[in-house]
């Protein structure tokens, strides 16, 4: 089965920041504890992704490329608001991380992710990396959707 490990963690400053972002759009046809339908559209490339529930962070993940025409049919069946967000892939210490700059209903939240081979695996923070947030539902995009991050009153 195949298998995401994701940390995830709140940013701070901007000296991540890249020219190389890419727009994504995506949204959720089901929004259950137990698993995820998602549909995205990145830059020119669609995909439809199932995630199982998550266990610590890892969790089952299967996604499947599908016609940029069908995404943007399938968009318009998604629960609740849309996710828009800028994608920048930062290299550092070897390694890729994805910061998502988020837009709309969810302005003002960044955030970093970094993808595991192990959930022991080691990785180099960089200055830039805030607080983790890897177990904190209310940062999945998944809940990011019904409850954004501008309606938050903390």
């Amino acid at each position: 089965m195949p298998v995401e490990i994701e940390r995830k963690f709140l940013v701070k400053g901007d000296d991540w920041k890249t020219d190389n972002g890419m727009r994504i759009v995506q949204g959720y046809l089901n929004h259950d504890r137990e698993r995820t339908v998602r549909v995205r559209i990145a830059g020119a490339k669609a995909f439809l992704t199932i995630k199982g529930i998550s266990t610590g962070a890892t969790r089952a993940e299967f996604e499947y490329e599908i016609p940029i025409h069908e995404a943007e049919q399938l968009l318009w069946l998604c629960e609740g608001p849309l996710i828009e967000k800028t994608r920048h892939a930062v290299a550092c210490a070897g390694m890729t991380w994805e910061v998502d700059e988020f837009h709309g209903a969810n302005e003002g939240l960044v955030v970093a992710e970094i993808e595991l081979e192990t959930a022991e695996q080691t990785f180099t923070r960089p200055d830039w990396l805030g607080p983790e947030v890897t177990a904190d539902a209310r940062y999945f995009n998944s809940s990011l959707a019904v409850r954004p991050y501008t309606s938050w009153s903390e």
